[in-house]
Protein backbone atom coordinates (compact mmCIF):
# COMPACT_ATOMS: atom_id res chain seq x y z
CA UNK A 1 0.00 0.00 0.00
CA UNK A 2 2.80 2.23 0.75
CA UNK A 3 3.54 2.87 -3.22
CA UNK A 4 -0.07 4.05 -3.95
CA UNK A 5 0.15 6.21 -0.91
CA UNK A 6 2.48 7.48 -2.76
CA UNK A 7 1.43 7.92 -5.86
CA UNK A 8 -1.58 9.73 -3.76
CA UNK A 9 0.19 11.87 -3.04
CA UNK A 10 2.20 13.16 -5.86
CA UNK A 11 -1.26 13.11 -7.49
CA UNK A 12 -2.06 15.76 -4.74
CA UNK A 13 1.15 17.46 -5.94
CA UNK A 14 0.23 17.50 -9.65
CA UNK A 15 -2.78 19.15 -8.90
CA UNK A 16 -1.37 22.05 -6.74
CA UNK A 17 0.70 23.04 -9.72
CA UNK A 18 -2.12 24.05 -11.27
CA UNK A 19 -3.82 25.04 -8.80
CA UNK A 20 -5.63 28.38 -10.51
CA UNK A 21 -7.01 25.94 -13.71
CA UNK A 22 -8.07 23.46 -11.19
CA UNK A 23 -10.02 26.16 -8.95
CA UNK A 24 -11.50 27.71 -11.89
CA UNK A 25 -12.86 24.85 -13.47
CA UNK A 26 -13.83 23.48 -10.06
CA UNK A 27 -16.00 26.52 -9.76
CA UNK A 28 -17.30 26.72 -12.86
CA UNK A 29 -19.53 23.33 -12.57
CA UNK A 30 -22.12 25.50 -10.72
CA UNK A 31 -22.54 27.88 -13.61
CA UNK A 32 -24.99 24.82 -15.31
CA UNK A 33 -27.65 24.37 -11.98
CA UNK A 34 -28.45 28.01 -12.47
CA UNK A 35 -29.57 27.47 -15.92
CA UNK A 36 -31.34 24.68 -14.74
CA UNK A 37 -33.21 26.09 -12.14
CA UNK A 38 -34.72 28.77 -13.91
CA UNK A 39 -35.25 25.99 -17.21
CA UNK A 40 -37.24 23.87 -15.02
CA UNK A 41 -39.07 26.60 -13.26
CA UNK A 42 -40.62 27.90 -16.28
CA UNK A 43 -41.23 24.19 -16.77
CA UNK A 44 -43.12 23.90 -13.63
CA UNK A 45 -45.08 27.71 -14.40
CA UNK A 46 -45.94 25.79 -17.70
CA UNK A 47 -46.94 22.55 -16.62
CA UNK A 48 -48.55 23.11 -13.24
CA UNK A 49 -47.69 22.33 -9.98
CA UNK A 50 -46.08 18.55 -10.44
CA UNK A 51 -44.09 16.96 -12.91
CA UNK A 52 -44.10 13.21 -12.28
CA UNK A 53 -43.54 12.53 -8.69
CA UNK A 54 -41.77 16.06 -8.05
CA UNK A 55 -42.75 19.55 -6.99
CA UNK A 56 -40.96 22.40 -8.24
CA UNK A 57 -39.29 22.12 -4.73
CA UNK A 58 -38.35 18.73 -4.96
CA UNK A 59 -36.82 18.50 -8.60
CA UNK A 60 -34.87 21.83 -7.57
CA UNK A 61 -33.15 19.70 -4.58
CA UNK A 62 -32.99 16.61 -6.92
CA UNK A 63 -30.64 19.10 -8.97
CA UNK A 64 -28.29 19.94 -5.90
CA UNK A 65 -27.21 16.34 -4.59
CA UNK A 66 -26.72 15.69 -8.09
CA UNK A 67 -24.67 18.57 -8.03
CA UNK A 68 -22.88 17.15 -5.06
CA UNK A 69 -22.84 13.99 -5.61
CA UNK A 70 -20.65 14.91 -8.92
CA UNK A 71 -18.55 16.65 -7.70
CA UNK A 72 -17.97 13.82 -5.50
CA UNK A 73 -17.68 10.79 -7.66
CA UNK A 74 -17.09 11.83 -11.21
CA UNK A 75 -13.81 11.46 -13.01
CA UNK A 76 -12.03 14.31 -14.69
CA UNK A 77 -10.53 13.60 -17.55
CA UNK A 78 -9.03 10.31 -16.35
CA UNK A 79 -9.65 8.20 -19.90
CA UNK A 80 -8.19 11.04 -21.71
CA UNK A 81 -4.77 10.40 -19.67
CA UNK A 82 -4.95 6.87 -19.64
CA UNK A 83 -5.63 7.04 -23.50
CA UNK A 84 -1.83 9.07 -23.72
CA UNK A 85 -0.41 6.86 -21.58
CA UNK A 86 -0.70 4.24 -23.84
CA UNK A 87 -0.58 6.22 -27.24
CA UNK A 88 2.26 8.05 -26.56
CA UNK A 89 4.39 5.00 -24.78
CA UNK A 90 4.42 6.06 -21.47
CA UNK A 91 2.78 3.01 -20.52
CA UNK A 92 6.46 1.14 -20.86
CA UNK A 93 7.24 2.21 -17.40
CA UNK A 94 4.30 0.31 -16.00
CA UNK A 95 5.13 -2.78 -17.76
CA UNK A 96 8.88 -3.27 -16.16
CA UNK A 97 8.18 -2.09 -12.20
CA UNK A 98 6.15 -4.12 -9.84
CA UNK A 99 2.94 -1.67 -9.87
CA UNK A 100 -0.75 -2.32 -10.87
CA UNK A 101 -1.49 0.21 -13.61
CA UNK A 102 -4.97 0.34 -12.23
CA UNK A 103 -4.18 0.59 -8.43
CA UNK A 104 -2.01 3.77 -9.77
CA UNK A 105 -4.78 4.91 -11.81
CA UNK A 106 -7.52 4.75 -8.92
CA UNK A 107 -4.83 6.18 -6.80
CA UNK A 108 -4.50 9.27 -8.83
CA UNK A 109 -8.32 9.35 -8.91
CA UNK A 110 -9.33 9.50 -5.52
CA UNK A 111 -6.37 12.14 -4.96
CA UNK A 112 -7.74 14.44 -7.54
CA UNK A 113 -11.67 13.56 -6.05
CA UNK A 114 -10.40 14.09 -2.56
CA UNK A 115 -8.99 17.79 -3.64
CA UNK A 116 -11.60 18.48 -6.02
CA UNK A 117 -14.49 18.34 -2.49
CA UNK A 118 -12.00 19.95 -0.31
CA UNK A 119 -11.88 23.00 -3.04
CA UNK A 120 -15.65 22.69 -3.58
CA UNK A 121 -17.10 21.89 -0.66
CA UNK A 122 -17.67 25.65 0.58
CA UNK A 123 -19.52 26.71 -2.47
CA UNK A 124 -21.72 23.85 -2.27
CA UNK A 125 -22.46 24.24 1.16
CA UNK A 126 -23.07 28.24 0.02
CA UNK A 127 -25.68 27.07 -2.62
CA UNK A 128 -27.37 24.65 -0.19
CA UNK A 129 -27.40 27.47 1.83
CA UNK A 130 -29.37 29.81 -0.20
CA UNK A 131 -31.71 27.14 -1.61
CA UNK A 132 -32.21 25.64 2.26
CA UNK A 133 -35.86 25.83 1.99
CA UNK A 134 -35.87 23.58 -0.76
CA UNK A 135 -33.50 21.04 2.13
CA UNK A 136 -35.50 18.47 3.60
CA UNK A 137 -33.05 15.88 5.55
CA UNK A 138 -33.94 11.69 5.59
CA UNK A 139 -36.21 10.91 7.77
CA UNK A 140 -34.44 7.31 8.40
CA UNK A 141 -31.21 7.32 10.10
CA UNK A 142 -30.34 4.64 7.81
CA UNK A 143 -30.28 6.27 4.95
CA UNK A 144 -27.24 8.11 5.42
CA UNK A 145 -24.86 4.97 5.50
CA UNK A 146 -26.61 3.08 2.28
CA UNK A 147 -25.98 6.59 0.80
CA UNK A 148 -22.70 6.51 1.57
CA UNK A 149 -22.09 2.81 0.49
CA UNK A 150 -23.99 3.75 -2.96
CA UNK A 151 -22.06 6.85 -3.78
CA UNK A 152 -18.53 4.82 -3.57
CA UNK A 153 -19.83 2.08 -5.78
CA UNK A 154 -21.21 5.14 -8.30
CA UNK A 155 -17.63 6.14 -8.00
CA UNK A 156 -16.04 2.46 -8.52
CA UNK A 157 -18.45 1.91 -11.33
CA UNK A 158 -18.02 5.88 -13.21
CA UNK A 159 -13.72 5.04 -12.61
CA UNK A 160 -13.67 1.90 -14.22
CA UNK A 161 -16.56 2.71 -17.06
CA UNK A 162 -13.81 5.65 -17.82
CA UNK A 163 -10.80 3.48 -17.50
CA UNK A 164 -12.02 0.78 -19.78
CA UNK A 165 -12.95 3.08 -22.27
CA UNK A 166 -9.66 4.69 -22.29
CA UNK A 167 -7.96 1.01 -22.88
CA UNK A 168 -9.46 0.76 -26.03
CA UNK A 169 -6.15 2.88 -27.22
CA UNK A 170 -4.36 -0.32 -26.91
CA UNK A 171 -6.51 -1.19 -30.34
CA UNK A 172 -7.73 2.16 -31.76
CA UNK A 173 -5.38 5.38 -32.35
CA UNK A 174 -8.50 8.27 -31.26
CA UNK A 175 -10.82 7.24 -28.80
CA UNK A 176 -12.44 10.80 -28.86
CA UNK A 177 -15.52 9.90 -30.43
CA UNK A 178 -16.20 7.14 -28.30
CA UNK A 179 -15.77 8.44 -25.44
CA UNK A 180 -18.39 11.61 -26.40
CA UNK A 181 -20.67 9.00 -27.69
CA UNK A 182 -20.51 7.39 -24.25
CA UNK A 183 -20.55 10.44 -22.17
CA UNK A 184 -23.98 11.57 -24.27
CA UNK A 185 -25.42 8.19 -22.93
CA UNK A 186 -24.07 8.91 -19.31
CA UNK A 187 -25.07 12.45 -19.01
CA UNK A 188 -29.03 11.80 -20.33
CA UNK A 189 -29.30 8.01 -18.86
CA UNK A 190 -27.35 8.88 -15.45
CA UNK A 191 -30.30 11.00 -13.97
CA UNK A 192 -28.18 14.65 -14.83
CA UNK A 193 -30.14 16.03 -17.65
CA UNK A 194 -33.92 14.60 -15.71
CA UNK A 195 -35.06 12.68 -12.73
CA UNK A 196 -35.23 9.11 -14.25
CA UNK A 197 -38.63 8.27 -12.47
CA UNK A 198 -40.19 10.72 -14.51
CA UNK A 199 -39.83 8.74 -17.88
CA UNK A 200 -42.05 6.14 -18.89
CA UNK A 201 -42.26 2.85 -16.49
CA UNK A 202 -41.30 0.59 -19.36
CA UNK A 203 -37.92 2.61 -19.77
CA UNK A 204 -37.82 3.27 -16.07
CA UNK A 205 -37.87 -0.94 -15.65
CA UNK A 206 -34.97 -1.35 -18.66
CA UNK A 207 -32.89 1.33 -17.10
CA UNK A 208 -32.79 -0.26 -13.75
CA UNK A 209 -30.63 -3.19 -15.36
CA UNK A 210 -27.86 -0.75 -17.20
CA UNK A 211 -24.90 1.13 -15.05
CA UNK A 212 -25.66 4.88 -16.03
CA UNK A 213 -28.67 4.41 -13.28
CA UNK A 214 -25.95 3.55 -10.43
CA UNK A 215 -23.37 5.71 -11.28
CA UNK A 216 -25.46 9.06 -10.31
CA UNK A 217 -29.44 8.85 -10.25
CA UNK A 218 -29.29 5.84 -7.63
CA UNK A 219 -27.63 7.57 -4.78
CA UNK A 220 -29.83 10.13 -4.71
CA UNK A 221 -32.61 8.16 -5.10
CA UNK A 222 -31.63 6.54 -2.02
CA UNK A 223 -31.10 10.12 0.09
CA UNK A 224 -34.10 11.28 -1.16
CA UNK A 225 -35.95 7.92 0.08
CA UNK A 226 -37.99 7.18 -3.20
CA UNK A 227 -36.28 3.51 -3.15
CA UNK A 228 -36.78 1.62 0.15
CA UNK A 229 -37.49 -1.79 1.40
CA UNK A 230 -36.99 -4.89 -1.10
CA UNK A 231 -36.73 -2.40 -4.63
CA UNK A 232 -33.29 -0.58 -2.62
CA UNK A 233 -31.90 -4.07 -1.32
CA UNK A 234 -32.15 -5.21 -5.33
CA UNK A 235 -30.77 -1.96 -6.27
CA UNK A 236 -27.73 -2.41 -3.63
CA UNK A 237 -27.06 -5.93 -5.43
CA UNK A 238 -26.98 -4.47 -9.31
CA UNK A 239 -24.85 -1.75 -8.57
CA UNK A 240 -22.73 -4.72 -6.56
CA UNK A 241 -22.56 -6.63 -9.70
CA UNK A 242 -21.84 -3.76 -12.03
CA UNK A 243 -18.97 -2.55 -10.12
CA UNK A 244 -17.63 -6.59 -9.70
CA UNK A 245 -18.93 -7.12 -13.42
CA UNK A 246 -16.62 -3.78 -14.70
CA UNK A 247 -13.70 -4.11 -12.56
CA UNK A 248 -13.46 -7.91 -14.51
CA UNK A 249 -13.50 -6.28 -17.82
CA UNK A 250 -11.07 -4.04 -16.78
CA UNK A 251 -8.28 -6.63 -15.63
CA UNK A 252 -9.70 -8.33 -19.02
CA UNK A 253 -9.13 -5.64 -21.10
CA UNK A 254 -5.71 -5.03 -20.02
CA UNK A 255 -4.14 -8.60 -20.35
CA UNK A 256 -5.36 -8.71 -23.49
CA UNK A 257 -4.61 -5.23 -24.30
CA UNK A 258 -0.55 -5.79 -23.47
CA UNK A 259 -0.44 -8.54 -25.39
CA UNK A 260 -1.71 -6.42 -28.24
CA UNK A 261 0.41 -3.56 -27.63
CA UNK A 262 3.65 -2.38 -29.20
CA UNK A 263 5.80 -0.31 -27.55
CA UNK A 264 6.24 3.20 -29.39
CA UNK A 265 6.87 6.97 -28.32
CA UNK A 266 7.94 7.19 -24.52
Amino acid sequence: MTKYLKVFDIGLQNTFVYRWNFLLRSLFTFVPLMGTVFIWRAMFEARGASIGPYDYSGMIYYFLLILLASNLVTPTEDEWQIAADIREGQINSFLTKPLNYLGYRFSLFLSYRLLYTVVTIVPVLLVFVYFRRYVTLPAHTLTWPLTAVSLVMAAGIQFLIAYTLALLAFWILEISTIVFILFSYEYFLSGQLFPLDIMPHWLQGLLHWLPFTYELYFPVAIFLEKTSGGALWAGLAIQTAWLLALLGIARTMWRRGVRHYQAVGG
